[in-house]
């Protein structure tokens, strides 16, 4: 390797210190700021082997903020290049061969004038296509020669070592059906809360809790919840509904023709679940919803999916009945599987008000002199509190009224394997609290559309397997089970946050286990 440069104190090399390498499908030279605060008004010529690379193809890339177009710094528009600062300059060409290769650049900077470096240094590594295409395998995607090469082509393309995302405990065909070009593991730390105490139809008596999160002080959060749940002989829970929807939108000529589509619907319904219920063993047809928009005709298909979520299946089920649908029906200008009235991964309003997944309650009564010594806090603070924070949820439209339902939902559906992307229609959620006549607390929360399965999917993964296990709900008839469990942990989220805002404190102990627990000291 040689190095010779001019510009300031005629050390350019040895004041930014360039480093060449292949990155990301393009060619970097990483530059390390020795000399002192500068500002870049220009970059000049870059040559790389001789060749000149236009200014539009340049970009520098810092290692925080926004990156910087080559074309767009000036004496007006200066980056700033403080000292230690590193920064990249990503050059538009294609990776370079292993060997040696030399590198000239030029930057202006301000009144420190011009910077000059000349330098020749090696590539070590062959770099994957500049279109990055990822290895895989159409025989056995999962075998681990495959696995292998796409770990060593992310190494090569990104610059980076994985060190921990190549080790799992599981041989890779575990994950056949729940990922696709598996690469490795994203470990998620996972902690223990409860025994949580369940009284319901579906589970019943002490259950320990997993829950993966990266979120200090949060699991401490539900364990306290426990705390207070099981001193008044647990969450009592309730499946109120349970369904699953694909709904396939109808398009006609005008909107008498979609009205008259809808009553033959109705007419055909046991003829339409015959078919749909055809294409699986455990889909069952629960009813059909319409609602109709101008010309469209909007269906709901309701069905029963057993310990499955379900979406696959009541995708398939519901095409199968838009065929024959199609077939009987001849004045259909168009349809399509799914208009997003399902709102599948999608929070809505019709998902709390008809069920999407399972319907659940959770409710407890805390005794007023529990929740006093306990919680440091009156019955008449928190039904206060609650009951602003619903004026304030109904202020900003949203569609839970509670404190932290999403953290108890997060953890849980990332250590039991569930379908992560429902979260966004599962967090729903209504939380009622109010004064029994001895004056006490009566506290309840209703998820309206929490999806969740036992069976299938994520759900076999080792790891995500042996966490249902540690609640006893793993395959098939456990659904339900799981359903209470996870509502009765919600509820003891709900009490833990709410009494810490309301504590005689003033919300001094929210911000204080935050402080202790959450934060990088």
């Amino acid at each position: 390797m040689s190095n010779e440069g001019t510009g300031l104190d005629g050390a350019a090399p040895r004041m930014l210190g360039p480093r060449l390498r292949n990155r990301r499908g393009a060619v970097e030279v990483a530059l390390t700021n020795h000399v002192a605060d500068l500002q870049l008004i220009r970059v000049g010529a870059v040559r790389v082997n001789g060749g000149e690379v236009p200014l539009e193809d340049i970009v520098l890339v810092p290692e925080e903020g926004a990156v910087w177009p080559g074309t767009h710094l000036s004496s007006q528009c200066p980056f700033p290049f403080e000292r230690q600062q590193r920064v990249c300059l990503r050059v538009g060409i294609p990776p370079l061969e292993v060997g040696e290769h030399r590198v000239e650049l030029e930057l202006e900077c301000g009144v420190h004038g011009v910077i000059r470096a000349d330098v020749t240094q090696v590539i070590d590594e062959p770099h994957p296509e500049a279109d990055g295409r990822i290895p895989r395998a159409l025989d056995d995607d999962f075998a681990e020669e495959v696995v292998h090469a796409r770990q060593a082509h992310a190494e090569q393309w990104s610059g980076t070592r994985l060190n921990h995302v190549t080790r799992h405990s599981f041989e890779p065909s575990h994950a056949r059906s729940a990922c696709e070009h598996f690469t490795g593991v994203a470990q998620v730390p996972l902690g223990l809360a409860g025994p949580l105490i369940i009284q319901g139809e579906h589970a019943h008596g002490p259950y320990l809790i997993p829950l993966a999160t990266t979120e200090g002080a949060m699991v401490a959060s539900y364990n306290r919840g426990i705390k207070l749940l099981n001193a008044c002989g647990g969450a009592r829970c309730t499946v109120l509904e349970d369904a699953m929807q694909r709904a396939p939108v109808f398009v006609f000529d005008d909107a008498k023709a979609g009205r008259e589509f809808s009553r033959w619907l109705r007419a055909n319904e046991a003829a339409i679940a015959e078919q749909a219920e055809a294409t699986s063993h455990v889909a069952k047809l629960l009813r059909l919803e319409t609602y109709q928009l101008h010309r469209f005709v909007f269906v709901r298909f309701n069905f029963a999916t057993g310990d499955a979520a379900g979406q696959n299946m009541v995708g398939k089920a519901t095409f199968a009945a838009l065929l024959w649908i199609r077939e009987q029906y001849p004045h259909i200008r168009a349809s399509f599987l799914d208009g997003n009235v399902s709102t599948d991964k999608k929070s809505s309003r019709l998902n709390i008000l008809q069920t999407r997944g399972k319907r659940v309650t959770a409710e407890v009564v805390v005794p007023k002199e529990l929740l006093l010594s306990k919680m440091r806090t009156s019955v008449q603070q928190v039904i206060l509190l609650q009951r602003v924070s619903a004026e304030g949820s109904s202020l900003a439209g949203a569609h839970n009224n509670g404190c932290q339902s999403a953290n108890a939902l997060a953890a849980l559906f990332i250590a039991t394997g569930q379908d992560v992307a429902a979260l966004a229609e599962s967090a729903a959620g209504d939380l009622y609290m109010d004064e029994t006549p001895e004056g006490d607390l009566r506290a309840s929360i209703t998820l309206p559309s929490l999806v969740l399965a036992t069976h299938g999917g994520g759900t076999g993964l080792p790891t995500q397997r042996e966490c249902l296990e540690l609640m006893d709900c793993f395959g098939r008839g456990k659904v339900r089970r799981l359903a209470e469990i996870v509502a009765g942990v919600v509820l003891a989220g709900e009490l833990s946050l709410a009494c810490a805002v309301a504590s005689a404190l003033g919300s001094e102990e929210w911000v204080t286990s935050h402080e202790s627990l959450g934060r990088h000291h």
